[in-house]
């Protein structure tokens, strides 16, 4: 198992790359336009997260489980999709603000702050998961969704300034943000309650 993570985790760090250069670009478009345009496009880009990952990660306990238990499901899609999303787009970034000194450094908790948009999504996500498991396309685009989220979170505290150490600063916040929660969401967590813990790439999902 633990090999297979590791394959897993390198098998995504191109694309978690690419997705963290993407933000940096949106970064140097976006970083002066005011905290409140951010946070508000945060809070698009964060549920759209929440569901696309409570979709993979539902998926993939019921794809990989010899016998799905539904209250069992709901629980992985919940914790693997919200608890670790937030983890994601806001804690990680959030350290990430406190460590690079931004002026407006803040905490925006998705499914407390927004508990009404957030929490619905996210069963809407393992709903669906339930009726039609993939992973496939929801992973890409949940990948990318992080990236920009946990960039847009940044952004709330930029103030309007940025610089060449501070661009690469959040780079590396970014792709810390993306790959490690992301793929543990995807591929660790919902496979740690299945007893055939086959890799992702033997299926194509």
């Amino acid at each position: 198992m633990k090999k297979n993570i590791i394959t897993e985790l390198k098998h995504h760090a191109p694309f978690t790359i690419f997705g963290a250069l993407t933000g940096v670009v949106l970064m140097l478009i976006f970083y002066r336009i005011p905290s409140e345009i951010a946070h508000n496009i945060f809070y698009v880009l964060h549920p759209m997260h929440i569901i696309l990952s409570a979709i993979v990660t539902a998926s993939m306990y019921k794809i990989y489980a010899k016998k799905v238990n539904p209250l069992l499901l709901i629980l992985i899609g919940y914790v693997g999709s919200v608890g670790i999303a937030t983890l994601s787009d806001s804690i990680i970034p959030y350290l990430g603000e406190i460590l690079l000194d931004l002026p407006n450094k803040g905490l925006h908790l998705g499914f407390i702050e927004k508990w009404w948009l957030v929490n619905p999504l996210a069963f809407l996500g393992i709903a669906i998961a339930y009726f039609n498991p993939k992973t496939k396309f929801p992973h890409a685009g949940h990948v990318l969704l992080s990236t920009w989220a946990s960039l847009f979170h940044i952004i709330m505290a930029l103030g309007g300034v940025i610089t060449f150490s501070l661009a690469t600063g959040v780079f590396i916040f970014l792709f810390i943000a993306v790959l490690i929660p992301c793929c543990l969401s995807d591929i660790i967590f919902p496979l740690l309650f299945v007893k055939s813990k086959k890799r992702l790439i033997e299926k194509n999902i």
